[in-house]
């Protein structure tokens, strides 16, 4: 068939690679440069982790809402002017994580697409000839002490019941690890099973030219609807005019919400905006991807520094940044790693990006419910680079009417309504 991917990030890549490999005629409809700034792909926390099956609504969670309306420096900070607009999602978002048992359904099907992600990466980028972006070194979570992760067991308990191992650190073999760490940090845990990108950007650029050498096509254009005859798709619509496909996978990140509403689902999908600060080139950084327990952000080594990334702030797609986010990062690190240097002596670069979330955590994947030939692959939130190879999978699974790798019951679309 001839299908078309709505979109060229981790996941659009993925899934046109996927397409290809099944032999059918693949074009890829993208208005941005694959692996560029506008994407989410490029500006996340580079972690591909089997451990981030820990959903963001958590039973409490409605006790500590009025707190991230009044605290603008806060880990999660939702804009009042959008309060209105957001709270369909917010609903939807604080019953998902009401009770333990939803919260435990969420997490064992977000690792049923994290479990083997680090080992489908590693093939991926050996398979394109760019083994060197992605390093398996392990993931270290940091805390003051031992009180401090016991105080997470919620967390690592749904962490345990998917099948997560892990390796505790003393004082001393925290310290060894990663010498630069402030001594406020005393304990550790180390997820050995996970890896990271060293050029998230650079990665997703390379599978699209590898997806172009093989045969598909880029065309640098906005979809903007489907051309349907007795549910059938005909044609995909966009500002250049039709592309004639068979089938079509949208894959377009936050913007696949409107796709979704002219293809008869109203997905509740949210800007969970993210934000991150790369400090060029520092010395006395860590030397391996941690996450401090009391920054809840990724500090993260990569080609180009130090990443440092995190943050959630919610609010509308044409809201303007808020940099005082990624100063927040920025004061952060700089008490993380004592021997960092002063910011206003160094360069930072500022980056703010869509995570397109849904209130449930899970990501969006499955048939459209106005024709069988538009498929979804969207709506992964904090999990959508690391899962991006097995819902490429999965997308091209529906494509060839193959039977599914993982079970798709969680992601479906319709649970929306």
């Amino acid at each position: 068939m001839h299908v078309t991917v709505i979109g060229a990030g981790i996941v659009g890549a993925c899934t046109a690679l996927e397409l290809l490999g099944d032999g059918h005629q693949v074009t890829i409809i993208e208005p941005g440069e694959p692996g560029g700034r506008q994407a989410a792909s490029y500006g996340h926390g580079c972690w591909i982790s089997p451990a981030s099956v820990v959903p963001m609504s958590m039973p409490g969670l409605w006790k500590q809402v009025p707190g991230y309306l009044l605290n603008p420096n806060g880990p999660l900070v939702i804009r009042w002017a959008n309060i209105f607009q957001l709270l369909p999602w917010l609903s939807r978002f604080l019953l998902a994580g009401a009770t333990l048992p939803r919260v435990e359904k969420t997490a064992k099907a977000l690792a049923t697409i994290l479990k083997d992600s680090p080992e489908r990466h590693i093939a991926l980028a050996k398979s394109i000839g760019t083994p060197q972006l992605i390093r398996r070194e392990g993931l270290l979570y940091a805390y003051p002490d031992r009180s401090a992760f016991e105080a997470e067991k919620l967390a690592w308990h749904l962490r345990r019941i998917t099948g997560l191992e892990w390796q505790e650190l003393d004082e001393q073999s925290l310290r060894t690890r990663e010498p630069a760490l402030s001594t406020h940090y005393r304990f550790g845990i180390l997820a050995e099973a996970g890896a990271h990108c060293t050029d998230p950007g650079l990665y997703v650029s390379a599978l699209v030219s590898e997806a172009v050498k093989h045969g598909a096509r880029l065309i640098r254009t906005k979809a903007t609807s489907f051309r349907l005859k007795s549910e059938r798709l005909e044609a995909v619509e966009t500002d250049q005019g039709e592309i004639v496909c068979e089938c079509t996978v949208v894959t377009a990140g936050v913007w696949s919400k409107a796709l979704a509403r002219l293809a008869g689902d109203r997905i509740p999908l949210e800007s969970e905006r993210g934000y991150h600060g790369v400090i060029a080139a520092p010395v006395n950084g860590p030397k391996h991807p941690v996450m401090p327990s009391d920054g809840k952000m990724a500090n993260t080594p990569t080609a180009h520094g130090l990443r440092l990334s995190g943050q959630v702030e919610l609010a509308t797609l044409d809201t303007p940044p808020n940099w005082k986010r990624v100063d927040i990062l920025l004061d952060h690190a700089r008490k993380t790693y004592a021997g960092l240097p002063e910011t206003r002596d160094i360069p930072v670069d500022r980056w703010m990006g869509h995570r397109p979330s849904t209130p449930d955590g899970r990501p969006v994947i499955g048939r459209a419910s106005c024709s069988k030939d538009v498929i979804y692959a969207f709506g992964h939130g904090h999990v959508g680079f690391a899962s991006g190879p097995i819902s490429g999978r999965l997308a091209a699974d529906l494509v060839s009417d193959k039977p599914p790798e993982r079970d798709l019951e969680p992601f479906l679309p319709q649970r929306f309504r």
